[in-house]
């Protein structure tokens, strides 16, 4: 059954039913404002003395069925005080009171919820109205720039592509630092073979609000895997009220921003005539811009409808959504689709004493991966060469060539591939199938009042598989070699002639079971919230490996059988705590603990226990300060916390173990070519990496809250870093183990401030920022002192072979480089080869590197803004990082004479660096490379208009949404924003035109 006929299978019965009507009943519509006059959207309405409700819409406006014998309704909304209403004449108009206060709303927290007023940590909400606008293809994308302390940065502008999420920057070193993520309850794993992001098989419409747990008092309940932070993802439910439909369609135009600065043809010209020689007569006649043959202006389509309300009787609140996404890349050849179902169910029974909730979620995500090295290609192929030539070799495509004895004509070794031909000669697609969900049920049991029974059972299925392709005649799948005979001094033996056909898939699955019991008891001044419950997840992973055959269907030597199976599996068993207690609504105790155990780690290591503790107390409370009409809120937090890490590592890193080699790795017999099995290096002392934590805060409110905000103060310290570390050889198996070495520490602080500086009746104004500052420190990296270890080197780059550019050192930032210092000349030109002799013993060797600036920013800036007059809203998003740098490295290996004048024999393009410089070889450590990429980016600007009803029975908004409008920032480079702070073939960020059409029914 296809989505669609799936969905009109669930819509079409819940239509028939939410428009039914009774002859008894009357219809009563109204609006709902404010004290200004300002529309209340989803206010609640609901009869007097029923379970019949409904909502209001973005205008205020309801609508409700009633019995004629009923005359009251009760209206409600978060931040407002309650209120019943009449309904002579059938039509009223209600304004809602603020409270002084929202501090009584209830925040999801990790195993329930709590009473705003009663959070100890540093705990953030974002809600749907503050999420980020437009073409959002991944969930993460909405809360960019709103939280202090989080950092998400997207890897590039594929389509579907995911983001790095960093809570108060990185904890650990080798082991991950991505934060534990929850959906509904269910704590997700990462995503399968053909998948880029698992966020992105998430349907972002779905989203009701995030919660990011950042501090040990709020994360510690998680406590084996907090070290990171959590991220509490809490999708739409149904509501009480009649049936409300809605249907949203975005159209999405994305346009490239910016293209790497290489040199146009006639520059290239010039440059090569000036070196003269026989290399002039190896350019062409074309004036091929290369980026612009790969890069196009892409299209894109965006439609979600949904069905929200309550049937029998408002007994069962259920929604139900769903969601087609297609989106091409500005790559051409790249696309991604999405297919999504979402249902909620949230019967309430026995008096609403049993809560259920259901949430289950199907999607399907479809992904054609354009071939990314072209981006490389094309900033390296010569400017003056055709995109295509009269010839049937290679598809017709333009090639270096060299004439080889026995092979004739073949593509010329090491020489750049046609990027048009890397695309269009490659076809690579995937598909991925995942459903999530859960079923909760909440028991308030009857024999002892407060006391709630909750069990969760969950599960996250995932399966991807796919195919790459590339044609017969494609030059980029040429191999010099044959079975048994190596033609041109090659050690590869793989046989890859007549094309490339690679298969693969994988499979994961997550199941879960959470119990706990809950009590919450008020008794004279003080009260109590105790939970303690047992927690089991197991992860089960199915990997295929690849199967490679000939693109006629033949199989290649070596690879059989096709698809070799393997099943790793871990399990995570916990039991935990937690006890909130308040005096006198002044002063609240949390007290955390969680004890966990992993099958990654030997029997001996395997238990963590991860506990932690905060006070609170709220100052608005007091006598002095409770009637102040200036301070509407004021309370002073401090926390301290332990938690564990162990994702990012190997599942059997504790013990021997032997892996089968990969098809780089064939051992021959005769014509046959048969696989190997490797020992495995392994560490039986593998244990929990631990992070402790310290957390001072304020949290302020001003003038009845129209100014908001908060301060805190943060320490971490994680010991005994799961960490890559080199051993002496004979060892273990390989130079290099997974050990618990080293400490890191981090030190910050976070701001954030709210501001309401204008509502009337027709006009509102908010705006919202938030700045952190973030200084990790290496603190140890050895088991055993050793003085003249300099560090790890880390940082990978192009060029040479195994070179690197930054290391891992005691006392310096993670993400430092590790460079030569430049000397320049009296111009401020740099000086070839020519650098700073640090110990003056007149060479220039390893003792001569410093540590020089860092990848990760020091600064996190984030500005919000939304206005609203009358039907017209207005916002816009403002992010940037400061004190950041970043590794030119298309500078580095491309503006200099050698990478132009290849020694090969044949001629690339070359970063307009070039013209600066004129170095004639490449410098790839000296800091001249290493450059500001602080930025200002204005990431979304939004416009929409309320229309107000339309056909007489829907309520209709336009929007228009500019993504990545412009950025601000000293970088030379294509972009700033670089994961891990080294820039090479980067797919560029893309500027993204959205024009949107909401119709609520």
């Amino acid at each position: 059954m296809t989505i669609r006929k799936l969905l009109y299978a669930l819509v079409l019965p819940l239509l028939f039913l939410a428009f039914q009507t009774n002859a008894q009943e009357q219809t009563v519509s109204g609006k709902v404002t404010d004290s200004t006059g300002a529309p209340v959207a989803n206010a609640s309405v609901t009869v007097k003395g029923s379970k019949n409700g409904t909502q209001t819409n973005s205008q205020g406006m309801f609508t409700i069925k009633m019995p004629s014998a009923t005359s009251k309704l009760n209206i409600s909304s978060v931040g407002f005080a309650s209120q019943e209403v009449g309904t002579a004449g059938g039509n009223v108009s209600v304004s809602l009171k603020a409270t002084p206060t929202t501090l009584n709303e209830v925040v999801v927290i990790g195993y329930g919820t709590a009473r705003k007023k009663d959070l100890t940590g540093a705990v953030a909400t974002v809600s749907e109205k503050d999420f980020q606008k437009g073409n959002i293809t991944s969930p993460e994308q909405m809360i960019a720039g709103k939280v202090a302390g989080v950092q998400i940065t997207s890897s590039g502008g594929a389509p579907g592509a995911g983001s790095r999420i960093l809570i108060r920057g990185g904890a650990s070193l080798n082991a991950s630092n991505d934060p534990l993520i929850v959906i509904d309850g269910v704590p997700v794993d990462g995503g399968v073979a053909g998948s880029s992001n698992p966020l992105n098989m998430i349907n972002p419409n779905d989203i009701e609000t995030f919660t990011i747990l950042k501090d040990p008092s709020a994360a510690a309940i998680y406590g084996s895997r907090a070290s990171n932070g959590v991220v509490l993802i809490t999708t739409k439910k149904g509501k009480k009220g009649k049936m409300m439909l809605n249907a949203t369609v975005q159209l999405i135009s994305q346009t490239p921003a910016k293209k790497v600065s290489v040199l146009s043809a006639d520059q290239f010209r010039q440059v090569v005539a000036d070196k003269g020689g026989t290399d002039v007569d190896k350019m062409g006649a074309a004036n091929t811009n290369w980026q612009d043959e790969i890069f196009h202006n892409a299209m894109g389509q965006d439609v979600n409808l949904s069905a929200s309300g309550a049937l029998a009787n408002g007994k069962l609140p259920i929604r139900l959504s769903g969601n087609f996404l297609n989106q091409d890349g500005i790559l051409k050849t790249g696309n991604f689709q999405r297919q999504s179902i979402g249902l909620n169910l949230s019967p309430r029974l026995f008096n609403d004493q049993l809560r259920i909730n259901i949430n289950l979620k199907g999607l399907r995500t479809a992904n054609k991966f354009a071939e990314e090295g072209a981006i490389g290609s094309a900033i390296n192929f010569d400017p003056t060469q055709p995109v295509s030539v009269g010839s049937d070799r290679f598809g017709g495509y333009f090639e270096y060539t060299e004439t080889l004895k026995d092979l004739g004509i073949v593509p010329k070794d090491l020489a750049p591939r046609n990027p048009v031909a890397l695309l269009t000669m490659r076809d690579s697609k995937s598909k991925v199938l995942r459903s999530i969900g859960n079923i909760q049920f909440d028991y308030s049991l009857p024999f002892l009042k407060g006391l709630r029974a909750n069990l969760n059972l969950g599960y996250d299925v995932q399966s991807g598989s796919g195919t790459t392709v590339i044609n017969d005649s494609a030059a980029s799948t040429y191999r010099r070699y044959e079975i048994g005979k190596n033609v041109a001094g090659t050690s590869d033996s793989i046989f890859n002639y007549g094309g490339v056909n690679t298969e693969y898939k994988q499979k994961q699955r997550n199941l879960l079971l959470d119990f706990y019991l809950n009590y919450v008891k008020e008794f004279g001044i003080s009260r109590i919230d105790f939970m303690v419950g047992h927690g089991y997840q197991d992860f089960k992973y199915t990997n295929y490996s690849y199967a490679d055959y000939r693109y006629n269907k033949s199989m290649i030597p070596g690879s059989k059988p096709p698809f070799d199976m393997s099943e790793p599996q871990y399990t995570l068993i916990s039991y935990y705590s937690r006890l909130n207690y308040t005096i006198a609504n002044k002063y609240v105790f949390t007290f955390n603990g969680r004890t966990d155990g992993t099958s990654k780690f030997a029997k001996g290591h395997r238990w963590g226990f991860f506990p932690s503790g905060a006070f609170a107390w709220r100052v608005k409370e007091e006598s002095f300060l409770k009637n102040s009409k200036t301070v509407s809120d004021l309370k002073l937090r401090v926390g301290y916390g332990v938690t564990g890490q162990q994702a990012g590592i190997s599942f059997y890193g504790y013990i021997p173990r032997y892996e089968r080699s990969n098809n780089r790795a064939l051992y021959q017999i005769g014509n046959r070519f048969d696989t190997l099995y490797r020992p495995s290096a392994y560490d039986p002392n593998l244990k929990w990496e631990t992070t402790t934590n310290i957390n001072a805060a304020i949290d302020f409110g001003l003038f009845s809250n129209r100014i908001t905000g908060s301060v805190d103060f943060f320490f971490r310290k994680t010991k005994d870093l799961l960490s890559n570390v080199p051993v002496a050889l004979g060892t273990n198996f390989s130079n290099q183990i997974v050990k618990n070495v080293g400490n890191i520490e981090s030190r910050g602080v976070e701001l954030t401030l709210g501001i309401n500086p204008v509502k009337t009746r027709n006009f509102n104004w908010e705006f919202s920022t938030n700045f952190t500052y973030l200084n990790p420190k290496i603190t140890n990296l050895l088991a055993n002192p050793n003085p003249s270890f300099k560090g790890n080197r880390v940082g990978g780059i192009a060029g040479g072979t195994g070179n690197t550019i930054q290391i891992q050192s005691v006392g310096y930032n993670p993400t430092s480089y590790f460079v030569l210092q430049q000397v320049y000349d009296k111009n401020g030109k740099p000086i070839e080869g020519l650098y700073e002799d640090q110990n003056r013993d007149g060479v220039i060797n390893d003792d001569d590197y410093i540590r020089y600036k860092q990848a990760d920013p020091r600064f996190l800036f984030g500005f919000s803004n939304n206005l609203t007059y009358k039907k017209w809203n207005m916002g816009f998003v403002l992010r940037g990082t400061f004190d950041n740098y970043a590794y030119n490295n298309v500078a580095s290996n491309l503006g200099v004479a050698r990478a132009i004048f290849n020694p090969l024999g044949f001629l690339n393009n070359g970063s307009t660096n070039y013209l600066e410089t004129k170095f004639a070889n490449n410098q790839y450590f000296s800091d001249y490379y290493i450059q500001n990429a602080s930025f200002l980016r204005m990431d979304n600007i939004s416009l929409a208009y309320n229309a107000g009803e339309v056909f007489k029975k829907a309520n209709l908004r336009v929007s228009l949404n500019v993504q990545n409008a412009f950025i601000i920032t000293k970088y030379k480079g294509i972009d700033p924003e670089i994961n891990g702070g080294i820039d090479y073939q980067f797919y560029p960020r893309p500027r993204t035109y959205v024009l949107g059409v909401s119709l609520d029914f």
